[in-house]
């Protein structure tokens, strides 16, 4: 073994790490000074470093008295300014005299902090593949763990998920912290999708999975950290069994249930259909491992069921227990009005925002009122808002207010929205079928060709209806029309007994709700095959009649949808939850838990 230098047990570095102010870190400076210890880079390299943490000015002074400080003084004051005083652009001023000095170069110890500093602020994300370029010249490969780590997690944080796990697949023997960064980041990408991409979130959380199983491959024992990013995975596909088996691998190998992995876990049972085990889960959480998250995960959850009041009343309780609402809790506890038709209660909570100090309302928050508005048919006072809204309104406003026209038949208001649509995103494609709905809803085929029309000259593709069902651990995936499953010849066949069941309980199939010009019987075959319907029949022949069916849906549920989810619930006496982009629909008995207002 190498012998250790007798500097590391100097009295006067003894000292030093225990120092505790300011005063005596002078003293201490002196002695440095005296016994000649300031010629030693290890020792100034802990004079900086611990005086940064009482005083940064005078730990910079003492860097600039330093006659030729080394690279490892540059990486430790660095460090210093962006992990303890968040001095992001002195940290960049010390880098660039690194960067223009005759004779010193970055090492692996310099870009980690750096990099780490680009990924705190979008200000500074511009910063990181420019500091990527610095790597790839100026240090050897192969690259330090922790330099790949570093870039690993800025490109996670910056939303380029596609480099990010290129960069993790180079990596040779990931160890925790690595495959954390990773799952975290596919985690993180699903949350800040938009209206166009939930098919591809389905496809990003089927891949944290993968992931996790070739993490046990590598025998790496997760940790809280790694069982909330996989958490996460299951609440947007809605795979309670696989969510499940996580909360019980909690147990099971005594992880801490901490507020993280406890509000991930209400967020999931929420989003996977099982509210009763959410709130069981959030009443036994000790109020100690209860926070702001927490409640909002909670509220949300009421929110997505409809479960509006249940959802007021825990606000309440939330800020009499002393948790100060975050912009997340108006916009659940908005949500959550908004689906029950709790207009003045929303309204009301709006305006709240203004009481909490430093909130401000937001572009969510305003997207919360219009749709609160909207829904209610209070169309007019909801264009009033837009108008006076002190920011530019964004995509997400005016969608909301053009599904508002279309549920109540305003075609004017439906047609200013789609322009201003067309303007901010011409290639989503939701945008068009909205206002082509509502044309086919009163059989305008006119303009519903015009619509088409121009979605064809913007080059836009209609998004595909999805639906996932969870049978025995298994998720199966249909499309509307799909033929493609194993059982698809049984499928249709069940889809034909369901028909005549039905019509044994008077439906009639609201062809409104077909968007192309054909006749009333061929209408009525388009819509027996959307893939909700062809999810529920897989379910009626693939489990058990005790079992809850359980549907995940990427788009809207149809009326007819409705109706005929809501039959199916009363003729084969089965429990049917379907989840569709904005809410749970709990078919029971032949009712709905939404009563018809979503």
């Amino acid at each position: 073994m190498k012998p250790q230098s007798p500097i590391f047990n100097h009295p006067t570095l003894l000292k030093l790490q225990k120092c505790n102010n300011l005063n005596t870190l002078k003293q201490i400076h002196a002695q440095i000074v005296t016994t000649g210890l300031s010629f030693q880079t290890y020792c100034l390299s802990h004079l900086i470093n611990i005086s940064s943490k009482f005083n940064l000015p005078y730990a910079c002074t003492i860097f600039n008295y330093i006659p030729n400080p080394t690279i490892f003084l540059y990486n430790t004051l660095i460090s210093s300014l962006i992990n303890q005083h968040s001095k992001i652009h002195l940290a960049f001023k010390l880098y660039n005299k690194i960067i223009i000095h005759k004779s010193l170069q970055p090492n692996s110890f310099t870009f980690p902090s750096l990099l780490k500093a680009c990924c705190s602020n979008p200000t500074w994300f511009q910063f990181g593949p420019k500091l990527h370029t610095h790597v790839l010249k100026l240090l050897q490969p192969p690259f330090d763990h922790f330099v790949q780590a570093s870039l690993l997690n800025f490109y996670a944080k910056y939303g380029k998920l596609c480099v990010s796990r290129y960069l993790f697949d180079q990596i040779n023997g990931p160890d925790l912290a690595t495959w954390n960064i990773i799952l975290g980041s596919y985690a993180n990408s699903v949350s800040h999708h938009g209206y166009s991409t939930r098919f591809d979130d389905a496809n990003l959380s089927l891949e944290a999975l993968y992931l996790f199983h070739e993490m046990q491959v590598a025998q790496i024992k997760p940790n809280e950290v790694t069982i909330v990013a996989l958490i996460s995975a299951c609440s947007n596909l809605g795979a309670l069994s696989q969510g499940f088996w996580f909360h019980c691998f909690v147990l099971r190998n005594k992880l801490k249930m901490n507020r993280f992995v406890g509000t991930a876990l209400v967020d999931m049972y929420s989003k996977c259909g099982c509210l009763n085990l959410a709130c069981q889960l959030f009443d036994e959480m000790p109020e100690s491992n209860k926070d702001t998250f927490c409640y909002n995960a909670m509220i949300g959850g009421f929110a997505l069921h409809g479960y509006g009041n249940q959802a007021l009343e825990l606000y309440r309780k939330m800020k009499f227990k002393g948790f100060v609402p975050d912009a997340a809790t108006f916009v659940v506890t908005m949500f959550a009005c908004s689906h029950v038709g709790l207009v003045e209660k929303g309204l009301e909570i709006f305006k709240s925002m203004k009481e909490v100090p430093g909130m401000e309302p937001k572009l969510e928050h305003y997207g919360c009122l219009i749709d609160l508005l909207g829904r209610a048919g209070r169309l007019k006072e909801a264009e009033e808002w837009l108008q006076d809204m002190p920011m530019k309104p964004n995509a997400v406003l005016w969608r909301s207010l053009l599904g508002a026209a279309r549920l109540h038949g305003n075609f004017d208001v439906g047609e200013v929205a789609l322009r201003k649509l067309i303007e901010l995103e011409p290639e989503t494609s939701g945008n068009y079928v909205l206002l082509s709905n509502m044309y086919a809803s009163v059989a305008r085929w006119d303009d519903v060709n015009r619509v088409r029309m121009v979605m064809k000259h913007n080059g836009v593709n209609k998004l595909p209806g999805f639906s996932l069902v969870e049978i025995n651990g298994s998720m199966h995936e249909f499309l509307t029309g799909d033929k493609t499953h194993p059982f698809s010849k049984e499928i249709y066949l069940k889809i034909e007994e369901v028909n005549r069941r039905v019509q044994e309980y008077g439906h009639k199939a609201r062809t409104s709700e077909v968007l192309f010009d054909v006749e009333e019987e061929d209408k009525e075959g388009v819509l027996s095959y959307h893939s909700e319907r062809l999810a529920i029949a897989f379910a009626l022949i693939a489990s058990p009649s005790s079992l809850v069916i359980r549907i995940i849906k990427n788009l809207r549920v149809c009326g007819d949808c409705h109706v005929i989810t809501k039959l199916i619930s009363a003729a084969y006496r089965r429990d049917i939850v379907v989840r569709d982009r904005n809410r749970f629909h709990h078919f029971k008995d032949g009712s709905c838990s939404c009563l018809d207002y979503w």
